[in-house]
């Protein structure tokens, strides 16, 4: 329930943030008496599209922890603790980025990563993964995620989805406004725009936002091929993280917050808004990769 709340207020705060944004910079008001200004919609929309997307990639370690209840490790408090963050430290340091925040959370296997920048970022690994898992699985485990954040896949995550928001909001009030047009064709036109544009705006909102996240998840899931690929490259061998896979295959995911579900481990369901491709891809992937 706490992450539901938490996921909720989030995107509200976004919102007010980013509408007080675009009431300071004027960028609101493409909607003239002389017609659709199509410069300040663009204005409007670039705001909110990349504005949601950087605040949320920005936040993103803070909401990370708090939500998924990850217990950074400060000092390493027994032996697994200790080879964890070990392990974290010597994969950043192959993969020439900064020694990332590590911590642990209660649940099922599963592990992410996130953080805005490469050299400030967040690796954290469930009570699941570390109880159900050989340490060889979960160092491959932790090579992934190391991977992600070296290959730059949450900004480049952010940077899509910005593009995706933007074309959703310009695109339905471009539509919206030529459906209030027809409407009204022949009528006087009020001052403000009718009641076709304010449900045409709304339909397509959600309709292209479905669009949207199906084109995101098919980006999210090609990444996670790379950063498998990458956590072979860190690892020297490709067989510990085959072997990691098919065991995830075999249990069901913990559930993550929506936030950050994308930089899960474990796939979600629905292949074309899923984040992460099937098992069996991923492995059959490592398995016809070349050896490196």
């Amino acid at each position: 329930m706490k992450r539901i709340l938490l996921f909720v207020m989030t995107n509200l705060a976004v919102v007010v943030v980013l509408g007080i944004v675009a009431n300071i910079l004027g960028v609101n008001r493409y909607l003239t008496a002389n017609g659709l200004d199509l410069g300040a919609l663009l204005g409007f929309a670039l705001i909110m599209g990349f504005g949601g997307a950087f605040i949320s990639l920005l936040i993103s370690k803070p909401v990370a922890k708090w939500s998924a209840g990850v217990q950074i490790i400060e000092q390493p408090r027994n032996a697994d603790e200790a080879w964890i963050v070990d392990t974290v430290r010597k994969f950043a340091e192959k993969a020439q980025i900064g020694m990332p925040e590590v911590g642990v959370f209660e649940g099922a296997p599963n592990a992410f990563a996130t953080g805005a920048f490469k050299n400030n970022a967040l690796v954290a690994v469930s009570t699941g993964l570390l109880q159900g898992m050989t340490r060889e699985e979960v160092e491959a485990v932790i090579g992934h995620e190391v991977a992600h954040i070296a290959n730059g896949d949450m900004v480049t995550m952010t940077l899509i989805q910005g593009v995706m928001n933007t074309f959703v909001v310009f695109l339905s009030r471009v539509i919206g406004y030529m459906v209030d047009s027809f409407l009204n064709k022949g009528n006087e036109r009020s001052s403000g725009p009718g009641i076709g544009y304010w449900v045409t705006t709304i339909v397509l909102d959600i309709v292209l936002g479905f669009v949207a996240a199906i084109i995101v998840a098919w980006f999210s899931r090609q990444r996670e091929f790379r950063a498998d690929a990458g956590a072979a490259q860190l690892m020297g061998r490709r067989q510990p993280m085959i072997n990691a896979l098919a065991r995830l295959g075999g249990v069901a995911p913990a559930e993550l917050p929506k936030s950050i579900a994308a930089m899960g481990i474990a796939g979600g369901i629905g292949k074309l808004f899923s984040t992460h491709p099937p098992i069996e891809e991923r492995i059959a992937a490592l398995q016809n990769a070349s050896n490196t």
